[in-house]
């Protein structure tokens, strides 16, 4: 597990975790106080969880059609 601590443009705390570690109940039990720590803390946590593919691709790819559909919110918001 990799843990990173992001202060702009939003307070977050990235869990990167392997598949393994994701299928492991016992570990993810584990997580659940520092989730609340964090958040306490005014954090959002974020747990990614590893794939088959390459991680930053699929990151890219997901905010990429995020954007898109906020683009396409804000055009029909404005006809």
């Amino acid at each position: 597990m990799r843990i990173e601590v992001k202060e702009s443009p939003h307070p977050l705390v990235l869990f990167w975790i392997s598949r393994e570690e994701g299928a492991d109940k016992e570990f993810m039990e584990l997580l659940k106080p520092q989730f609340r720590a964090w958040k306490s803390k005014k954090y959002q946590p974020i747990l990614f969880e590893s794939g088959t593919g390459n991680q930053e691709d699929s990151m890219y790819l997901l905010m990429k059609r995020n954007y898109e559909i906020l683009a396409k919110r804000q055009f029909v918001s404005d006809e």
